[in-house]
């Protein structure tokens, strides 16, 4: 499997952001999205999770395990479809993603284990490997005595736990992890490295991060979203990290696109701001304080939370 970005285009009022934008990311791997301030990397995820609509391109999946086909087979062949692979490009759907933001939004008023019950029971036509609630949260190292807390009182590493835990639960081909370790303590941290490391078989992951050390360390590949393209930096045969690193912050230097995606959109409404991420309106499961409503695979909490008894 496959996802293809092909000349995925997007700016705001006179800034570009994004400029005929065409990479693919495959199956297997755990990519690390480096970009300066501003440089996109957000704006990117937004547009992949259907946040924000594309200018101009297109994204899709080639999965020739997919029983789906893309568009008329025939129609595909009698263009000269230039491989098999062709037949199988299809357009990538909400249940295909899991979107995990920097900063965890979680339903304050539910429990930890009332949301995966929650969770659980809207997403049985979806979940492969069903299991009970505590083996889930075992899974995750939820301790017994917080399982039963309301999440408005939970630590910002155990609210990101959580958010992390849907995306086990469903299992989406193609993970956006959006600066997911950012202010976690280094045993959470650890704990979560281990676990992506763990389930990148059958997953495109792809991770944005500031962080040089988790780049290297945990990620297969390393991407750089500069001067609004996405450039590979395929480390050197013997290479040691510090002349990889050395190459990879050269690289960033001289993005000249870095802050535009600081000028979004008060008057759009889409707002996008120093690649700081706008909790998604659709694509991952929303539970809503007033109504419960849900869309797909996202968690949101629809109601202002006190945050003054969170305890970090």
């Amino acid at each position: 499997m496959k996802l293809i970005l092909e000349n995925i285009s997007k700016g705001f009022d006179d800034k570009s952001v994004l400029r005929d934008v065409s990479f693919e990311f495959e199956e297997g791997y755990i990519y690390a999205l480096l970009g300066r301030n501003g440089a996109g990397k957000t704006t990117l995820f937004n547009c992949l999770n259907d946040d924000l609509k594309c200018d101009s391109g297109e994204f899709y999946l080639v999965d020739e395990q997919s029983t789906e086909v893309y568009g008329n087979p025939s129609a595909n062949a009698a263009a000269g479809a230039a491989s098999k692979a062709d037949s199988f490009k299809r357009a990538m759907v909400s249940d295909d993603i899991g979107y995990v933001l920097s900063t965890p939004v979680v339903p304050g008023f539910l429990t930890g284990r009332e949301l995966v019950k929650f969770y659980i029971d809207i997403n049985k036509s979806r979940i492969k490997n069903p299991k009970t609630i505590d083996e889930h949260l075992d899974f995750m190292a939820i301790p017994m005595e917080d399982r039963d807390r309301l999440m408005k009182d939970y630590s910002h590493g155990m609210k990101s736990k959580m958010m992390m835990l849907l995306n086990f639960i469903s299992d989406p081909k193609v993970w956006l992890l959006d600066e997911p370790l950012t202010s976690l303590d280094v045993v959470v941290a650890a704990e979560i490295k281990k676990m992506l490391k763990s389930a990148q078989e059958g997953h495109i992951t792809i991770l944005s991060t500031h962080i040089m050390e988790l780049a290297t360390s945990l990620c297969d590949r390393i991407v750089l979203l500069k001067n609004g393209h996405l450039e590979e930096i395929v480390r050197g045969t013997d290479e040691s990290d510090e002349v990889y690193e050395a190459r990879i912050i050269s690289a960033l230097a001289d993005d000249g696109v870095a802050q535009a995606d600081t000028a979004v959109n008060a008057q759009t409404g889409a707002a996008v701001q120093s690649d700081t991420a706008v909790q998604p309106d659709v694509n991952m499961q929303h539970v809503h304080t007033d109504a419960l409503s849900t869309n797909t695979n996202h968690v949101e909490a629809g109601v202002k939370e006190d945050t003054s008894n969170e305890s970090e």
